[in-house]
């Protein structure tokens, strides 16, 4: 089956729903409005339970099919969060938010999910439980994770949980999936060089950070060239280098130094743990300093499930003829979480030619929106069926 004819009749209500979303972005956990207006909808929408507060400010809609023999539960999920990013397109319903902005299009991925809610709670044409999950704080803040913890999966039985992300460069409407693990584990790395500060002309009577700093950002690099597999993946980036004085003649008594560290694997997120530490307590004890690392283990990597990953990217096909295998990709989801509890799937459906995420320039497409709403509808009613 194609797009729905529904969600072109409600193309017009969705796409309100998410630039209004739009003008008003909210950061990691503090989505209140937002979470308020997701809750209000799946109450008009005549949707069987809705509970707000779950993982702090996720919101939780429940939607029983006509029948339940199946006795089957399907979760859906959508991220509702924006970013610290202040916004350069220039559409009439920017930002209004100094600061912030929906530069990853989770305002569109939450109008979608509602869209497919309002559907799904008018045809009930399926056999089981719909569960759609709207979800803080994906942007570093691991609200699948905190959902997870206050015991989602559980209180309402979800046997299998499926999620979409918006992506630039892919033609509008169109999926790319692929089993397995695709998006990596996102590790936060915060180091402090301490040596002796002291004037600049006298470095003899200095232990110098910058010194010690230096060489560990370019000696980090070799986990990716000489410790790490070459057919695994490792990426290291040491993002900022931050002097505790900011004088010329000044030697720093701390250095402190940040980034991050992407992996594909359960073993090369060890590996790299490991030899940072080492590298960085190396560099500190030849120079005669000290370090403190503090390597904070943040998203796992994101792993689909074999049968839900064809499943889902069959059910892609009938919405828009195709689907692809989609790359492997080093950023961070933390839908991640969620895989971890049930098995499931993640797709992507394209946001044409536009920005990439997390530009200042970017916005989400609204033409996606029939093929992202169509899709959450058939993975209900594909994986639940009404008997004939």
């Amino acid at each position: 089956m194609p797009i729905k004819n529904r969600f072109a009749d409600l193309h017009d209500d969705i796409t309100a729903w998410r630039r209004d979303m739009h003008q008003h972005p909210e950061i990691l956990f503090e989505t209140h409005r937002t979470s308020a207006l997701v809750a209000e909808k799946l109450r008009e929408f005549g949707c069987d339970e809705v509970v707000e507060g779950i993982g702090r400010t996720g919101v939780v809609g429940v939607i029983k099919g006509r029948a339940n023999g199946s006795g089957r539960v399907i979760g859906l999920r959508a991220d509702m969060d924006a970013l610290p990013i202040p916004e350069q397109t220039g559409v009439a319903y920017a930002s209004k938010i100094e600061g912030a902005m929906h530069a990853c299009g989770h305002d569109g991925h939450t109008a979608m999910l509602l869209g497919a809610a309002q559907y799904l709670a008018e045809t009930r044409n399926f056999d089981g439980t719909a569960v759609v999950i709207f979800q803080p704080a994906e942007e570093g803040g691991g609200g699948g994770r905190e959902m997870c913890e206050d015991g989602m999966m559980e209180r309402w039985g979800i046997n299998e949980v499926y999620g979409m992300h918006n992506w630039p460069g892919r033609p509008v409407g169109e999926f790319a999936i692929r089993p397995g693990a695709f998006f990596a584990a996102t590790d936060l790395l915060d180091i402090e060089f301490e040596g002796r500060g002291g004037h600049a002309a006298k470095p003899q009577e200095t232990i110098d950070t910058t010194l010690m700093a230096s060489h560990a950002v370019t000696a980090l690099q070799s986990i990716v060239s000489r410790n790490a597999d070459p057919i695994d993946r490792v990426v290291v980036s040491i993002t900022s280098f931050e002097t505790s004085s900011n004088a010329f003649n000044v030697i720093p008594q701390k250095v402190k130094i940040m980034g991050t560290v992407r992996t594909m694997s359960a073993e090369m997120r060890d590996l790299a743990e490991t030899r940072v530490n080492e590298v960085c307590n190396g560099i500190a004890a030849t120079f005669g300093g000290v370090v403190r690392v503090d390597y904070q283990r943040n998203y796992p990597v994101m792993v689909n499930h074999d049968d839900q990953t064809a499943f889902a990217a069959d059910v892609a096909r009938t919405v828009s003829g195709q689907c692809e295998e989609a790359p492997l990709v080093m950023g961070g989801e933390d839908f991640a979480f969620m895989l971890e509890e049930r098995p499931g799937a993640y797709i992507l459906i394209g946001n044409g030619d536009t920005a990439m995420v997390h530009h200042p320039e970017y916005d989400f497409n609204d033409a996606a929106i029939p093929a992202g709403c169509s899709w959450w509808a058939e993975i209900v009613e594909q994986r639940m069926p009404i008997a004939s």
